[in-house]
C-alpha cells in the first residue's frame, strides 16, 4: 500500500498523555486487516507529522491494539509566505507502518535521548539496542522481516514499549522514573 499519500491528509487526533491508562496496558494483536484499519493508520500518521513526533503507537491515541507508526527521515521546516503566515513545509516522507511486531533479535547497545509525545517536555537518555531484527505485518496482513540500526532501531524499541505499555520514563533510574512520574501526575490534576 502506497503510504505517501497519507503524509498530510487525515484528521488529528488527541494524544493520551502519561498517567492514561491506556499507557500502561498490554495492546492486543491486530486481526482485521481492513478499511477501518488503513483509515486509523493514515490519522495515526498525519497526527505523527503534525505533533510533530517520528513515531506513534496506538495506545497513545487511545486504542489497545498492536500498531505503530513512524517515519525517522521526514524533515519539517517552518516557512512564512510571501503574506506573512507561518507554516510548514515537509520533505523527504519515508512513512512506515507496523502491525503485531515482534523483535526477534538485538545487538550491540546505544544511549540517545528520548523524548515522548505522550510525555511532553521531557527528555532523557535512555538505553537501548543499537540494531535490532523486527518481524511485523503490513496494512494487508503480509509478513516482513527488517534489519534495523541505529535511530530507526531505537523508533522501534520506543513505539514497541508502548504496545508492551511501557512509557519510555520507565526505562530510566527509579530516582528519575519517580520524579517523573509525580511532575506528570501533578500536572494531570491541575
Amino acid at each position: 500500500m502506497n503510504l505517501e499519500k497519507y503524509k498530510l491528509e487525515g484528521e488529528l487526533l488527541s494524544i493520551f498523555t502519561y498517567p492514561d491508562a491506556v499507557l500502561s496496558q498490554v495492546a492486543k494483536p491486530v486481526t482485521d486487516f481492513n478499511k477501518d484499519l488503513k483509515h486509523l493508520v493514515k490519522n495515526m500518521l498525519f497526527s505523527m507529522y503534525h505533533a510533530p513526533g517520528i513515531g506513534l503507537a496506538a495506545p497513545q491515541i487511545g486504542h489497545s491494539i498492536r500498531l505503530f507508526v513512524l517515519d525517522v527521515d521526514f524533515d519539517r521546516e517552518e516557512v512564512t509566505t510571501a503574506s506573512g503566515k507561518e507554516e510548514y513545509r515537509w520533505s523527504g516522507f519515508n512513512p512506515m507502518v507496523f502491525i503485531n511486531p515482534i523483535i526477534t533479535g538485538t545487538s550491540g547497545t546505544s544511549i540517545h535521548e528520548e523524548g515522548c509525545l505522550s510525555v511532553p517536555g521531557v527528555y532523557e537518555d535512555v538505553k537501548r539496542h543499537q540494531s535490532v531484527h523486527v518481524k511485523f505485518q503490513d496494512l494487508d496482513g503480509n509478513f516482513h522481516e527488517l534489519e534495523a540500526s541505529d535511530m530507526l532501531a531505537i523508533c522501534i524499541q520506543h513505539e514497541n514499549d508502548h504496545l508492551d505499555g511501557i512509557v519510555f520514563i520507565d526505562r530510566l533510574s527509579n530516582l528519575k522514573k519517580n520524579f517523573y512520574k509525580k511532575k506528570m501526575i501533578k500536572e494531570k490534576v491541575r
